[in-house]
């Protein structure tokens, strides 16, 4: 595996600056390019399977949070109040109170739910400067959360799905969970004491992994402090186990935002909340695809899709034709025409596709392919070869190329 903090830099990804702080990390060009594909997908994938998006705002009032029990139970990981007027306001350390609101401020039938409420937002954890490192432990985080609002006998189905949502997602980016765990509440009063409440929750969570049949670590100590959770665990390079995604089940907020919703029976009954992020924070998961893929990124998250490579000058005004062809496909392109072909070759060896366009191909109006890892493909046409890797592309395979 690889250092994504030092290979995050040499490939002009991210950086850092003192004059911004630690932690807090900025996104250049072609950093800023996977981050969007990844994004894309994320939303396409959630909204395939019935979830709305929102946006909330990054700041709370101090009133919020001691509702939601973040104040309480998670204060030294939030950022102190900023007086507002009156009032005192935080950067929010977690979505979730601010999508109980939102679910609040409406009426709900049974028959909306589930409700699948999905956002990618920041919020903002007070790390010490001691832990911080790269994109994996940061100040500012831009997380892939959603929540679940749902009966009690739709719980379990919704945190299978979202396991399976996972699953995908992984298998698109090209990377694997470390192990599954199931995180349980330890010693300490850092828990809503809820024992009868933390009891059913357990129970759902380990029906859920015990059917799914995917190998498991029961851990103590590692809950949410308003519930259980199960948490997807990656390593990186140096070996370091961090999480990546989760499940987690929460009856105590419905409860604390008196949430409700109308039942078949025309009373109103409490929904259950279930929290889920299938890529984590965007930052952590950028950090373990550089790990992993050491900067080939799969297709659809690469920088630079296409690489056009004329063979001499003499072809460079027929590279550009084609680099404009690849735009209006929406493919990311680049034409390298300085230095000598092999040369441009190794330049070039993070870049999925190359176009290699000589006489022969000029005049044929073809290019002859060759793929990142060695392949050589008989010459195509033009239209052909970007309809080829357009769909690969749009199809979100880890694979180059299929017969």
């Amino acid at each position: 595996m690889h250092d994504h903090r030092k290979l995050g830099r040499e490939l002009g990804l991210f950086d850092t600056d003192p004059l911004i702080g630690s932690g807090l990390p900025y996104w250049l060009p072609d950093g800023a390019i996977v981050r969007h594909s990844l994004e894309d997908y994320i939303r396409g994938l959630e909204r395939r399977a019935g979830y709305q998006h929102v946006y909330s705002p990054v700041l709370g009032k101090r009133e919020l949070y001691e509702i939601s029990g973040h104040w309480a139970h998670y204060r030294d990981e939030m950022y102190p109040p900023m007086a507002l007027g009156g009032e005192q306001v935080l950067l929010r350390p977690s979505l979730c109170p601010h999508h109980a609101v939102m679910f609040r401020s409406r009426s709900h039938s049974y028959r909306e739910l589930p409700l699948r409420m999905a956002e990618l937002g920041g919020m903002y954890r007070s790390e010490l400067s001691g832990v911080l490192g790269g994109l994996t432990r940061v100040r500012g985080i831009q997380l892939n959360d959603a929540h679940i609002f749902c009966t009690l006998d739709q719980v379990a189905g919704e945190a299978a799905a979202a396991l399976e949502l996972i699953g995908s997602a992984y298998r698109a980016m090209g990377i694997a969970p470390a192990r599954y765990r199931l995180s349980l509440p330890g010693a300490g009063g850092k828990y809503v004491a809820e024992p009868r409440l933390w009891r059913e929750s357990s129970r759902i969570l380990t029906e859920v992994l015990d059917g799914c049949g995917v190998p498991y670590e029961a851990v103590e100590g590692e809950a949410a402090f308003y519930g259980p959770k199960i948490d997807i665990q990656i390593s990186d390079h140096a070996g370091r186990e961090s999480t990546l995604s989760t499940v987690q089940v929460d009856f105590h907020q419905p409860e604390r935002f008196d949430l409700r919703y109308i039942g078949a029976d025309g009373a109103a009954h409490r929904p259950v909340m279930v929290h889920r992020s299938i890529i984590g924070s965007v930052e952590r998961a950028v950090a373990q695809l550089l790990e992993v893929h050491g900067g080939a990124f799969p297709a659809w998250l690469a920088p630079v899709q296409v690489a056009i490579l004329p063979v001499s000058p003499a072809q460079e005004a027929a590279a550009e034709g084609l680099r404009a062809e690849c735009v209006r496909a929406d493919l990311r392109v680049r034409v390298v025409g300085d230095g000598s072909l092999s040369a441009r070759v190794r330049e070039t060896r993070l870049v999925p596709y190359r176009f290699v366009l000589g006489p022969a191909e000029e005049a044929a109006r073809q290019v002859a392919i060759r793929l990142r890892d060695g392949r050589r493909l008989p010459a195509l046409g033009v239209q052909d070869a970007i309809a080829r890797i357009r769909g690969l592309i749009g199809s979100h395979e880890t694979d180059l190329w299929q017969a």
